[in-house]
């Protein structure tokens, strides 16, 4: 079996003649004919019957059709990655992120993919993890950062950074929120959480099942700037990363607490598919992301928020900064 074989085939299962595709090929009938026919014979299966009309494509014949167009484009995708080599990645790739990871990754990202690949283009898609994991799976993501997604066969994963989840209230809330509490103690505290299958909630479930701890969930709500504003206005407590909250206009606002026996820490992962090859462009834009300093990137955005949030009340308070 040869690649000229599988487009001759294919050439004559479409136009349903070997008179008609031996003209599309610019060769000889008789060619054609041999060439379908040592294919036939490989495979060891009858692909095409003639009939008065010309011919007609087998039972093998209609399935092959499937496996020699799946073939041919493999063949003129990798003939075009090829040649894209010898020039700077081009094309486009699209970026799932979930929308707390976009807030901070997105500005920095696409500067530096300018930067890097001036001939590309980049598009980013925002949405909880659960979401996102479906966008790539079906293909209208290329590459994607996921909060601990699910196992599965169609995707690889690689852990890129984690990061503790804390109790999160007023920081007015009577009586005061210790500095530590245990995740059995978490069954005290009124929750506001969001819904399954979010990745926080899932992992706070998860974890909590674990030590046999049942949760007080008052509240489901799916937007963690929502969550974090009803915990500032005192109605409940929320379990959150602590980047969630340092990361808000006013994190003055809120007291924090530790979570242990045991920490709770979630998972940011870099997904790429494994049921699809990836574009050039969407391997040296995941290399791209790979070289990002996570950490720095979650505590300097947290510090800048900070920062601008002390001048506003210095400004509202009239006091000159230094």
């Amino acid at each position: 079996m040869d690649l000229k074989q599988i487009e001759y085939f294919l050439r004559v299962a479409e136009l349903r003649s070997f008179s008609r595709a031996a003209e599309y090929l610019n060769i000889s009938q008789s060619a054609l004919s041999r060439q379908v026919r040592l294919l036939e014979l490989d495979l060891r299966q009858h692909l095409l019957y003639r009939n008065g009309r010309g011919v007609e494509p087998t039972e093998a014949g209609e399935r092959f059709v499937g496996y020699a167009k799946a073939l041919l484009q493999l063949v003129d995708r990798a003939r075009e990655d090829m040649q894209s080599m010898q020039d700077a990645p081009s094309g486009k790739v699209t970026l799932g992120l979930p929308p707390r990871v976009a807030h901070v990754l997105t500005p920095p990202m696409v500067l530096a993919f300018r930067k890097r690949f001036p001939q590309g283009a980049i598009s980013v898609a925002e949405g909880l993890s659960a979401q996102t994991r479906e966008w790539l799976i079906t293909g209208r993501v290329d590459i994607a950062l996921l909060y601990d997604p699910p196992p599965s066969p169609l995707l690889g994963y690689e852990t890129l950074f984690r990061e503790e989840l804390v109790l999160v209230c007023a920081r007015t809330q009577t009586p005061a929120l210790p500095a530590s509490v245990t995740v059995a103690e978490l069954a005290n505290y009124p929750l506001i959480l969001p819904s399954q299958p979010n990745a926080i909630r899932t992992l706070t479930e998860r974890v909590c099942g674990s030590q046999n701890v049942r949760l007080n969930v008052v509240a489901e709500v799916d937007a963690v700037h929502t969550i974090t504003e009803l915990a500032a206005q005192g109605h409940a407590y929320a379990i959150l990363p602590e980047s969630a909250v340092v990361l808000e206009a006013n994190p003055e606002a809120f007291a924090t607490a530790r979570i242990s026996s045991p920490a709770i820490r979630n998972n940011l992962v870099l997904a790429v598919p494994r049921s699809r090859p990836m574009t050039r462009l969407a391997v040296a834009t995941a290399e791209l992301i790979r070289a990002t300093d996570f950490p720095s990137l979650f505590v300097k955005t947290a510090r800048a928020g900070q920062v601008a949030a002390t001048e506003a009340a210095h400004l509202d308070q009239g006091v000159a900064l230094p």
